[in-house]
């Protein structure tokens, strides 16, 4: 279950934008994986600010910005051979804080009418978290990533996508927040379904 934004984008994207801005980065010995990483931090907060403050245009530009550094991070720890566990684990959680403060600012816009859509995003968000995580835990990592990675429907991208879509279109707000929880619900569910069939069949295998 691959998102169509890693299946069908991601290679073109990676491969025009990211891959030679990233190995021109290798040349600086002060621009780092981890400097990218925190500001791509900083500018998805920034995002979260302007939607808050009414600066949809504004908030769109820095949600860009905060995902191409995101992508860029990790890019260039590898080439750099700098991909640590302190890393991966500061580029997750800077991801969450991001996504956080993007649906409380979306909120934030109209309190009374977005304020269960809104706890609805933020708990299928939770979930497929949780859901990722503790299938991180119980299946090895064969990735350059810091932990097995277990691709969704839902990804950065698609997440990134419809924070645009509601911002570009806010009457349509509720709508992409039904539509955007129940993906990611869905992602989660399939995501838990695949580990436990897997796991299931090799632990018969083993058996045997």
């Amino acid at each position: 279950m691959l998102s169509v934004f890693d299946k069908y984008l991601r290679p073109f994207f990676q491969t025009l934008f990211v891959d030679p801005i990233a190995k021109f980065l290798t040349r600086s010995t002060f621009i780092t994986p981890l400097f990218l990483t925190s500001l791509g931090c900083f500018v998805g907060l920034s995002a979260a600010l302007a939607i808050w403050y009414q600066a949809p245009w504004l908030a769109l530009f820095a949600l860009l910005l905060s995902g191409y550094l995101d992508l860029l991070d990790g890019t260039l720890a590898r080439l750099q051979d700098k991909s640590t566990p302190i890393g991966s684990v500061l580029d997750f959680f800077s991801d969450r804080v991001v996504d956080f403060a993007i649906v409380l600012a979306l909120f934030g816009i109209a309190p009374h009418e977005r304020g269960f859509l809104s706890l609805l995003m933020l708990g299928s968000i939770f979930l497929c978290v949780t859901s990722f995580l503790l299938v991180a835990i119980f299946v090895e990592n064969h990735s350059e990533k810091g932990m097995h990675f277990s691709p969704g429907l839902i990804e950065r991208g698609e997440t990134f996508l419809f924070f645009f879509l509601m911002l570009c279109f806010p009457s349509g707000f509720a709508p992409l927040a039904w539509l955007f929880s129940g993906l990611v619900f869905f992602t989660a569910g399939i995501r838990l379904f695949q580990f436990c069939c897997n796991f299931s069949t090799s632990h018969i295998s083993s058996e045997n």
